[in-house]
């Protein structure tokens, strides 16, 4: 290494935090927000991490400013790097207290709505164990983003992993009992002609769905358009349509009525829940969580894959 690199001043971690934020948000503005600074101030930090480093970051216009390509190159990196310090920090504290770090990556609506009002349970028999949740929805590199295991949704496509198939994932279709009832659902060869909600993702459930039933349709059923299995819940809740959901997202609503099934015929996808840990040698904690989480699986009153 040359005496030049050797020397190289490293940049104040608020200057570094100022531009991930700048960069991940577009906008000094929002990241200012985030940050709990003024608008100036991220500005500088910017402009002082520039001189440091010896280029543009950002092309300014006006008021808006857009990462130039050697600062959307750094942009990535350093989010790596920060989420990198992140989990050390959080490693280190569980040390300090004498407990065991699983950091876990799972999908939003999965965690939210199936796995942490489980936790308790976890907690209660490994009280010793400090569990930190993260939102992804596509695989990534375990070198780099250093989780412990993954909840992954789909098929048996990770590189580099050990996946184990938790369940499989059957859909069914349901609504309000007050939307049912006004449109005559009970008569499931209505269903093609209500109000539909469909998800962004999966934008042929309703024909597949329908297809079973032996409807046959030309054409997409049109309806309503969401993004996450959340807000379908929320509207079907709403009386704003009728929905195709994972059973398993559903078990609250369908318990205390607030949906009913319109079908007992349920869509059989060709995807379905692993737990997947980075290749070879996976921790004891995480192996815990496994079993763990097989064991909720097979405890359901109405199990994910045998709905």
């Amino acid at each position: 290494m040359s005496k030049t690199r050797q020397n190289l001043p490293v940049p104040s971690f608020a200057s570094l935090r100022a531009f991930e934020c700048a960069a991940r948000h577009g906008s000094f503005t929002l990241a200012a927000e985030e940050l709990h600074l003024t608008q100036s101030a991220v500005s500088r930090q910017v402009k002082d991490l520039e001189a440091m480093l010896g280029f543009t970051l950002f092309r300014r216009n006006g008021r808006r400013v857009a990462l130039s390509d050697a600062g959307a190159d750094f942009a990535s990196e350093l989010a790596i790097d920060l989420e990198r310090l992140k989990q050390t920090v959080t490693r280190a504290v569980a040390a300090g207290n004498a407990r065991s770090a699983l950091r876990i990556a799972t999908l939003s609506t999965f965690a939210c709505r199936w796995l942490i009002p489980r936790l308790p349970d976890f907690e209660a028999q490994n009280p010793e164990v400090e569990i930190s949740l993260s939102a992804r929805i596509k695989p990534f590199s375990f070198d780099e983003e250093r989780f412990d295991l993954a909840i992954h949704y789909g098929v048996q496509d990770w590189p580099d992993t050990q996946m184990t198939k938790l369940c499989e994932e059957e859909i069914i279709a349901v609504s309000a009992p007050e939307f049912r009832d006004r449109h005559g659902l009970k008569d499931v060869n209505k269903i093609a002609n209500a109000p539909l909600l469909h998800l962004e993702t999966r934008p042929t459930y309703w024909s597949d769905w329908l297809r079973l039933l032996g409807q046959d349709t030309p054409h997409a059923p049109r309806g309503k358009i969401y993004d996450q299995f959340s807000m379908i819940i929320a509207a079907a809740s709403a009386g704003l349509g009728a929905a195709l959901c994972p059973r398993y997202l559903i078990e609250d609503e369908l318990s205390q009525g607030n949906l009913v099934p319109l079908s007992e015929k349920p869509l059989l996808t060709n995807n379905a829940y692993y737990l997947v840990t980075p290749a070879g040698a996976v921790s004891p904690v995480a192996q815990n969580f496994t079993r763990w989480v097989k064991t909720q699986v097979s405890r359901r009153k109405t199990p994910l894959n045998k709905q």
